[in-house]
This record gives C-alpha cells, sequence and structure tokens, in this order.
C-alpha cells in the first residue's frame, strides 16, 4: 500500500496514485577519487576528498558524490569529511548542483577556482606555482622566472624545494609543449637546474642515444615484416609515436 508512505511524510494518500513503486537494483561501477587525505591520527580533522576538474563535464557531481558516499560505506571512517572541487575557471563549473545544494550552503563541499585566487606576488609560492596553470602565454613565461627566484629565496629544505621546482618545470612543459629544452635550461640556475627533470633526463638521454638510435632504425624493418606499430613498439619499449615517426621518415606507411 504505497499511500501510507505519503500518509507517514504528512501528504495526503492519494498522492500515491500519481508514482509507480518499485524496488530498484544498483549497479556498481568502479570509481576512482582523485585525492583522499586521511588523518594520520584523532578524529577530530576530517577526512577532505579532493577532485580536480579541468574539462567540462555535467556528471561531475553525481560521479563525486557517488565516489565518496560509497567510500564512507565501504570504510565506515569515524571522522567526519569535506570535499573540494578545483577548477581552473568558474566557467567549467557548469553541471547542475540541484540535488546537492545543502552539501555545497553547509560548506561540506567547496569549490575553488584557480583563476580568482589574485595576484601570483601576493600568493604563497605553493598556491603561486598552481595557480600558473592558469596564467596566461603573454605572462606565464615572467611569473614562472618569478616563481623559480621566490622559491630560491623562501624555501629552505632542499627536498621541498626540489620538488616545487620540479613542479614549475613540469607547468611549463604542458604550457608550451614547443618550448625547447634550452629555454627551459635558462630559466633556472645551475644549482637549481640539477633538480629538475629537464636536467636528468638530458643527463640520461646522453647515455641512451645511440641505442634508441639502433632502435629506431631497427623500426623499418620490423615495418616491412608485418608487425603492427603496437607490437613493434612493445618489442622495442618505445612510445607508439617514435614508431610512427620512424616509420613515416623511412617511407613507411603505418
Amino acid at each position: 500500500m504505497p499511500s501510507i508512505f505519503f500518509e507517514l511524510i504528512g501528504n495526503p494518500p492519494q498522492v500515491a496514485e500519481t508514482y509507480t513503486f518499485s524496488s530498484i537494483e544498483i549497479k556498481q561501477t568502479a570509481f576512482r577519487i582523485d585525492g583522499v587525505f586521511l588523518p594520520i591520527q584523532g578524529e577530530q580533522n576530517p577526512i577532505y576528498f579532493v577532485e580536480v576538474q579541468f574539462q567540462n563535464d555535467t556528471e561531475i557531481y553525481s560521479r563525486l558524490f557517488s565516489e565518496i558516499f560509497l567510500y564512507l560505506r565501504q570504510n565506515q571512517p569515524k571522522n567526519s569529511w569535506r570535499g573540494v572541487v578545483i577548477y581552473p575557471t568558474r566557467s567549467l563549473d557548469t553541471s547542475d548542483i540541484d540535488n546537492y545544494s545543502e552539501l555545497f550552503t553547509s560548506q561540506r563541499v567547496s569549490r575553488v577556482y584557480l583563476d580568482e585566487l589574485g595576484e601570483a606576488v601576493s600568493l604563497p609560492v605553493g598556491i603561486a606555482t598552481i595557480k600558473l596553470v592558469v596564467e596566461n602565454e603573454e605572462t606565464a613565461i615572467v611569473t614562472a622566472r618569478e616563481l623559480i627566484d621566490r622559491t630560491q629565496e623562501e624555501i629552505n629544505l632542499e627536498p621541498q624545494r626540489r620538488q616545487l621546482l620540479q613542479l614549475i618545470e613540469t607547468i611549463l612543459v604542458y604550457k608550451f609543449p614547443t618550448m625547447s629544452r634550452k629555454e627551459i635550461e635558462e630559466m633556472f640556475g645551475l644549482s637549481d637546474l640539477k633538480q629538475t627533470r629537464v636536467y636528468q633526463e638530458a643527463k640520461q638521454e646522453g647515455k641512451q642515444e645511440g641505442r634508441l638510435e639502433a632502435k629506431l632504425e631497427a623500426v623499418s624493418r620490423l615495418v616491412s615484416l608485418g608487425l603492427t606499430v603496437e607490437q613493434i613498439a612493445q618489442a622495442l619499449n618505445l612510445d607508439i609515436a617514435q614508431v610512427r615517426q620512424a616509420a613515416q621518415s623511412n617511407g613507411k606507411n603505418v
């Protein structure tokens, strides 16, 4: 008698006639949360669930809350929890929140827009480095140089300084894919350059250059034998893009 339910919640029993009732099985899919900060000890500190969203996704909140509540069910933590969603800009925050509005109004879940954090010079060096991701290309190079100088001056612990320099370098590599290694090297001082991935890769590349050339020369022969790009890449431990480029430079279609 579905009408009894509506009477229980203070509605006329006739409302049941405008509904259908059934027991629904929910199939569980695999979820992966971008980041979870678990308190090392004590129950007074909340668990933080972090989602980083740099592309338009109209289902981000339904997916995020499914992940969070499934985690809570499976792990039964005693700590409270908070959620943080990080966007490069507010314009990407387009998902409907009508079904989750209470979680936002209660500050259980908060949103961060990197381009609204303020000027880099007024921010802590770590936050300013993250903001470099959304910096305009016209100003990003100057900002990166300033961040390198600030890192050298403000960060005294060598492991932390190395991590921050590597982060700046990684952002530059992705933000300016056509920037040459020499250009990136020129942005760092010699002592700090040695801590970056570019420097370490350059050293390793010098050791492996001869071996890589031999692999690339073998690509053409393997194509002639009828192997696929994927098979060659796996056999020679190369990227598929390297295999394609090597084959095309030798006039082979793959």
